[in-house]
């Protein structure tokens, strides 16, 4: 069984993005998108320092520094997931009938400042779908996002899927994801 990793948040959260399950370098490291080749890192990072996406930003930043930089911005990371069995790191490979959501819910009840969740990938909305959208109360549905509420709060919390970070989505280059997931975290 897979374990996922617990929230990484600050004190400020207006944004959490949310994957399926770390990968095996990334449970290997207990790490958050470990993977050097993964986009996560380079396309946050930038965002925040206002920059280009770079893959060297997992070499000039220190894990710690990256996880520091993101959470005082406002950002948070977590999975949809907290446990299943898959065989490997694709998401594919996830067996259904052991798949154990995280609180999100929970989560997004302790930070009412929470207006943004963003699914990295295509497997993260659809679990997202399955197991998390039930848990809150729906307000409103558009084409490009959907506005949810924590059950106890009265914050709306809209929800939008960006491209996988993952070097697995290899149809998109680093430059196409940043474009695609800039857009996203900005849009209000």
């Amino acid at each position: 069984m897979n374990q996922s990793f617990g929230p990484l948040t600050g004190n400020h959260l207006h944004t959490l993005i949310l994957g399926t399950m770390p990968g095996q370098r990334s449970l290997q490291s207990q790490q958050y998108y470990a993977h050097p080749r993964n986009a996560l890192w380079p396309i946050l990072c930038s965002i925040v320092r206002d920059g280009e996406p770079d893959y060297q930003v997992h070499t000039e930043l220190s894990y710690e520094q990256r996880c520091s930089l993101i959470t005082q911005a406002g950002f948070g990371l977590w999975d949809v997931l907290a446990s299943c069995e898959r065989q490997g790191s694709l998401d594919s490979n996830i067996i259904k009938s052991t798949e154990i959501p995280n609180d999100i819910n929970g989560l997004a009840n302790k930070h009412p400042e929470l207006r943004k969740i963003v699914c990295n990938g295509r497997t993260a909305e659809a679990l997202f779908k399955r197991h998390v959208q039930p848990t809150l109360s729906k307000t409103r549905n558009t084409t490009q996002s959907t506005t949810l509420r924590a059950v106890n709060s009265k914050t709306a919390l809209s929800v939008v899927c960006v491209p996988s970070s993952s070097p697995a989505m290899a149809s998109l280059d680093l430059a196409a994801k940043y474009k695609q997931w800039r857009w996203a975290l900005k849009a209000e």
